[in-house]
């Protein structure tokens, strides 16, 4: 025999173990019947006196119902469907709501079109195929859908959706024709809604190909331009505020450029490449996150300049002039902040500054004080989703940007540095000479803004001063005379005040063509000796050519030589190289012949 290995070790255990499981199991059945059955109400309402009894029924028997009750559920009924018809408790839509009912059917005009449609299943198709990723299948189902049925209405719809899947394809090119694909949009329908949709998306195409501020901008300046022009064009779409914010933060980029830039001149101590970066920063994006910091490194650079004049060894009063022109515009600067930026982390060192400067502190306005808070305010917070997306994303930083205010449409004319330059010369030149002119422009105009006017010693203006009758036509001399040696003229007109002693200034000098006097010290420019030069002589004819052979006659050969062979071209090997004539190796470098 063999045996069964059991977990029990009798028949009489297992039978045991059975019947306390069966036990157990009976047992909960009847604890979750008790749960699910519903608690007995605590009290109980005696019925009416008048009140028919109602029929009780014994467990699973079903009571018929009489006539009278269903006559009275019928006339519940009515009762209800009355007062739901009712003037009272039906609802009226107002204007406003049919017009807005009006304006969403009109958005989307095709909506509860005939499925069955043949232009509508193929235009629902490529739609599909978009959104599962077959941009391919999609775009061909869209152009078949253009070329059989050139009536349908789904034809400016089908122009749209092939550009969207060139856009959600990505990539250099697929946005490259996505852009072609929008323009011509644009162009065929240019009063559709849509029209502002696809400007919008040109303006998006540029924004993500944005690279980071110290790396090529062109795609910067692209996005910008596109933004503007949807503003410009289509100020009434809906896509408004997306397009303002995403201009904001495009120009966030730009001025995060010019700055990192003036900041790295400055670091070089390139004051007019500094100044001027800054001031095209402050003139042209004046909601960006660190104009505080701007303002501030344009303050700096004029105190830079200040700085070095007083290293100059020049006279007292035209040195504290000069200087006074640089701590004015570093003044302005500073006050800026403290006034039109009073919310920014910038105001306390531009206070000190000022102090520094022994300046006057200006108090800002409350409603300055409540636009900067606003702008501030609107700024978002960096999470550590965002410090992580651009640790790895190659994306500018534009979580600062500013979420409220109009940006700018049109660029103020940009400060250059050698304007700046130039500034800085003509500066110099009013505080050294206060009296002196502005100089004059070949055209006659003052190259300063406004010519000051000149003064004697009390103050008031003096009068024009005398000058020179201009020349007469008998005044000018005739061809072939001279007046001189060098046959010239010169004459000098004296500027006079009012009391007719000469004035502090240079006259006017006149002089007429072949002078070679010197004016105001300077030489004249061209050669010393202004006779003219001898007529050119004719060269003279060139001689005939002579042929020495005469016709018929053929040239003499050169001569055979006496052996028969040609002789071979002489061969110097420490000049010459060749495969023919190869150095000498082994013991034929011995052998002299």
């Amino acid at each position: 025999m063999t045996s069964s290995r059991t977990f029990f070790p009798s028949l009489r255990a297992a039978v045991a173990a059975g019947f306390v499981v069966a036990g157990m199991i009976s047992a909960s059945g009847v604890l979750r019947a008790q749960d699910a059955a519903p608690a007995p109400a605590a009290t109980t309402q005696a019925p009416a006196a008048d009140a028919p009894l109602a029929p009780v029924s014994a467990p699973g028997q079903i009571v018929p119902k009489t006539k009278a009750d269903k006559k009275k559920a019928q006339a519940e009924k009515k009762a209800e469907k009355k007062e739901e018809n009712s003037k009272a408790n039906k609802v009226v839509q107002s204007k406003d709501t049919r017009a807005a009912f009006k304006k969403g059917k009109k958005i989307d005009p095709l909506a509860g079109k005939d499925a069955s449609l043949p232009d509508k299943q193929l235009y629902d198709k490529a739609v599909d195929a978009t959104k599962h990723g077959r941009f391919d299948l999609s775009r061909l189902d869209l152009q078949t859908l253009l070329n059989t049925y050139p009536d349908s209405q789904y034809q400016m719809r089908a122009k749209l959706a092939i550009a969207d899947s060139w856009y959600k394809e990505g990539g250099t090119a697929a946005l490259t024709q996505a852009e072609q694909e929008y323009k011509d949009f644009i162009t065929f329908f240019p009063n559709a809604p849509e029209a502002a949709e696809a400007q919008m998306r040109v303006g998006d195409i540029y924004f993500r190909q944005m690279d980071k501020p110290d790396r090529d901008y062109a795609k910067a300046v692209h996005a910008e331009q596109e933004y503007r022009t949807m503003l410009q064009q289509f100020p009434d779409s809906t896509l408004v505020p997306d397009a303002k914010q995403r201009l904001r933060e495009v120009q966030e980029v730009l001025a995060t450029r010019e700055s990192t830039i003036a900041e790295f001149y400055s670091t070089h101590s390139n004051w007019p490449a500094t100044i001027a970066r800054y001031q095209t920063v402050a003139d042209t994006y004046p909601q960006y996150s660190h104009m505080d910091d701007v303002l501030l490194g344009l303050g700096d650079g004029f105190e830079a300049e200040a700085k070095y004049v007083r290293s100059l060894k020049l006279p007292e009063a035209g040195k504290a002039r000069l200087e006074k022109v640089y701590d004015d515009q570093a003044i302005a600067a500073y006050s800026k902040i403290v006034t039109e930026h009073a919310a920014s982390r910038g105001v306390e060192d531009a206070k000190d500054r000022l102090i520094a400067l022994h300046a006057d502190i200006p108090k800002p306005t409350a409603e300055q004080i409540a636009r900067s808070e606003e702008m501030e305010n609107s700024r978002a917070q960096y999470k550590i989703t965002d410090r992580a997306r651009l640790l790895v994303m190659h994306q500018p930083d534009v979580v600062t940007a500013a979420r409220t205010g109009d940006p700018t449409l049109v660029d103020p004319k940009p400060t250059v540095a050698p304007d700046v330059t130039r500034q800085i010369v003509k500066d110099f030149t009013l505080a050294m000479n206060p009296n002196a002119r502005p100089a004059t422009a070949p055209g006659g105009a003052a190259t300063g803004d406004a010519a000051a006017p000149v003064t004697d010693g009390s103050g008031t203006p003096a009068p024009a001063a005398d000058t020179a009758a201009p020349l007469a036509f008998q005044d000018v001399p005739a061809a072939g005379t001279s007046t001189g040696a060098s046959g010239s003229t010169m004459t000098v007109a004296p500027v006079t005040n009012g009391g007719g002693a000469p004035a502090a200034s240079a006259g006017i000098e006149i002089v007429s063509p072949g002078s070679s006097a010197p004016i105001d010290g300077m030489k004249a420019v061209g050669p010393a000796n202004n006779t003219p030069l001898p007529a050119i002589e004719k060269p003279a004819d060139a001689p005939d050519t002579v042929n020495d052979i005469q016709p018929g006659q053929a040239p003499p050969a050169a001569a055979a030589p006496a052996n028969g062979k040609k002789a071979k071209p002489e061969f110097d090997k420490n000049d010459e190289s060749s495969n023919k004539h190869k150095k000498k190796k082994g013991l034929g470098k011995i052998n002299p012949f």
